[in-house]
């Protein structure tokens, strides 16, 4: 084989969209070696994927199958809206053991971050981007606009970072509704150049769409008075995988269930079930004392 294949799935709702990816990338996915397997481990399952996510609100919202429960959904949501920021680690001290970035951190303060000089880390003075302002300003000023992007990769940086960022860029378009003035759909499309498919992909998806909707959509009504509602999400991944060791625990949790039979309610909750909710919001004290916590210790 010369060719990693390319897949393709459309679905109404979040968790459908994941339960499809995963399904697709199992029964036609190609085997791959990783830099991060470790002797014994098992073949990837690898793919490039483009996912559609037509209304990424729709319940059920939540698929059982990812490897955490709601107060992870919790803090991932949290560490995209920048709780965590500040783990990024000192790029000037060898034995600082921190994060290399966050997502937020990049979005919100492109260039702030260390650049690289002649082996040394300095300051990128004079070039703090925050693009998430510059993103919801545009799409306020033109709503059409093909320039609402954001974007993550920083060749200075990542060209030699161990774990560089997976996410690449996310890209905005408002489509105004004909048969509701005053109303505008918020498109998106997001890359990853690489997405573990069983151990985050849900998670990404599922804290994007509430970053979109509590974040730019929300700026965008508030500055405009308009109803700004989440239209379709395109999710591209360069890299769509499972890691040969999370083979078995993806077969035994989904892939064997499926063959099974049964609904997809049977492996989803509805996110705005208020016993969700409850514990959706609950989890907040017990995500920031684990930042806290986190905090003490480095």
């Amino acid at each position: 084989m010369k060719n990693i294949p390319v897949l393709h799935v459309c679905e109404n709702s979040l968790a459908a969209a994941h339960e499809k990816a995963l399904t697709a990338l199992y029964q036609n996915g190609v085997r791959f070696r990783t830099q991060y397997d470790k002797p014994g481990d098992p073949l990837s399952l690898d793919c490039t994927m483009n996912i559609t996510v037509l209304d990424p609100l729709a319940e059920p919202m939540i698929h059982k199958a990812f490897p955490g429960g709601i107060e992870d959904l919790r803090e991932y949501v949290m560490e995209l809206c920048g709780a965590k920021d500040h783990w990024v680690k000192n790029m000037n001290d060898p034995a600082d053991t921190r994060w290399e970035y966050t997502y937020h951190g990049r979005l919100a303060g492109y260039g702030a971050w260390q650049e690289k000089r002649d082996g040394q880390s300095v300051r990128a003075g004079g070039f703090d981007i925050n693009q998430i302002e510059h993103v919801i300003a545009k799409l306020v000023k033109q709503p059409f606009t093909r320039q609402a992007q954001m974007i993550t990769w920083m060749p200075n940086i990542d060209l030699d970072c161990f774990d560089p960022p997976c996410l690449q860029s996310l890209w905005y378009r408002l489509m105004e509704d004909d048969e509701q003035p005053g109303t505008s759909w918020l498109n998106c499309n997001v890359r990853f150049r690489s997405n573990d498919a069983w151990g985050a992909s849900f998670m990404n998806m599922f804290g994007f769409t509430l970053f979109n909707r509590d974040v730019i959509a929300a700026a965008i009504a508030q500055r405009t008075g308009r109803t700004i509602k989440l239209g379709r999400l395109n999710w591209q991944a360069d890299s769509y995988h499972i890691y040969g060791k999370d083979i078995a625990e993806a077969k035994t949790r989904l892939f064997d269930r499926l063959a099974a039979g049964g609904s997809l309610a049977d492996r989803a909750f509805e996110f705005s079930d208020e016993a969700i909710q409850e514990m959706y919001h609950e989890a907040e004290a017990a995500v920031r004392a684990k930042i806290a916590a986190y905090d003490a210790t480095h």
